[in-house]
């Protein structure tokens, strides 16, 4: 009877023991995610064993740092309780501008490419000073803007995409260049970037005192403020990163393809805030993640090429975003009330 007894304290133990580890991991925004881009990716090699060929490899991290680098700006400005959805303006137009500077002589190709990303770095306080200042809505200010920016590049260049033969300088080996090639893998300088500005924004928001700023004014504005926290300051920091980053990416994207498209990166404003937010970063602030974030890039990625890999037209990539959009909410809902429950 004795043994008996020891044996259901000891089972009674292990499933206490299972649970707690269970809620534990439940309590790991990223695990989701991470968890459905390794079905995803398995899933698309068995239907497929194409998918995970050395070209195909090539070609998914050649297009993902690209959309990444805006994602990981747009994660620390959301985690501020902000969004900016001039992002995809900005990666189509910010590149037409350097190239129209330089193809009129204006100034030599490296200047140009300084100047245009300071013209990112403005556009981005203006949106800031606009939304603190005047206590304006960013989904508002930021789409005016949007329009303006897109308008200006339209205006300029008359519709027409820019392009220049001249551009083979250390500006593109730097941005673009093949650090690595293996049979059709070619690994490019973007992937690298797009690693260390990502190891970056996660040490600055997890580790750093802005970045638990950046959560605090996310998180509980008034409450931040009390506490001495300058949420403008933090606000329009962001708001300028966000921009620069957006319209770095569209540098790297026209020196990649060799033109810059007035209309370029149209929707991707969409597709950036779907990346971040199925990585588990809060639509409404106070909760960040860089890691989640790099996931729901590569995530959106692997769907894009594989459905197209095995023969889905690419046409009904949307369905598949955004009911992966749905799941990844019902979970962090799931997840965030839980955490609730236990405080």
């Amino acid at each position: 009877m004795e043994v008996d007894i020891r044996m259901t304290s000891k089972d009674l133990t292990s499933e206490k023991l299972s649970t707690h580890i269970f809620g534990n991991l439940m309590k790991i925004r990223e695990l989701g995610p991470l968890a459905l881009l390794i079905i995803l990716s398995v899933s698309f090699y068995f239907l497929k064993p194409a998918f995970l060929s050395s070209l195909n490899l090539s070609n998914m991290f050649a297009y993902a740092p690209e959309l990444g680098i805006i994602a990981i700006g747009m994660t620390m400005l959301m985690t501020s309780g902000e969004i900016d959805l001039s992002v995809g303006a900005l990666f189509g137009v910010i590149p037409v501008f350097m190239y129209v500077i330089y193809n009129e002589n204006l100034m030599p190709f490296w200047a140009a490419f300084i100047v245009v990303l300071i013209i990112s770095i403005l556009i981005g306080l203006i949106n800031g000073l606009l939304v603190t200042k005047f206590h304006m809505s960013s989904l508002i200010i930021t789409i005016g803007m949007m329009l303006v920016v897109r308008g200006a590049g339209l205006y300029i260049t008359d519709g027409f995409p820019q392009s220049t033969w001249q551009t083979q300088s250390w500006i593109k080996t730097m941005l673009i260049g093949s650090i690595a090639k293996i049979n059709e893998f070619n690994l490019l300088a973007s992937l690298l970037w797009f690693v260390g500005l990502a190891v970056i924004l996660y040490f600055v928001l997890n580790n750093t005192r802005f970045g638990n700023w950046i959560m605090a004014t996310g998180g509980n504005i008034k409450s931040a403020r009390a506490r001495g926290v300058n949420t403008d300051r933090v606000k329009i920091i962001l708001f300028m990163l966000c921009s620069f980053l957006a319209g770095f990416a569209g540098i790297m994207d026209a020196l990649r393809v060799q033109s810059a498209y007035p209309i370029s990166g149209t929707g991707y404003e969409l597709e950036v805030i779907a990346m971040v937010v199925i990585g588990g970063t809060l639509l409404w602030g106070g909760k960040g993640t860089i890691f989640g974030t790099v996931i729901g890039v590569f995530l959106l990625r692997v769907i894009r090429n594989g459905i197209i890999v095995v023969g889905v037209p690419g046409l009904a990539y949307n369905i598949f975003v955004g009911a992966i959009i749905i799941i990844m909410m019902i979970i962090h809902s799931f997840i965030s009330r839980s955490k609730a429950g236990e405080s």
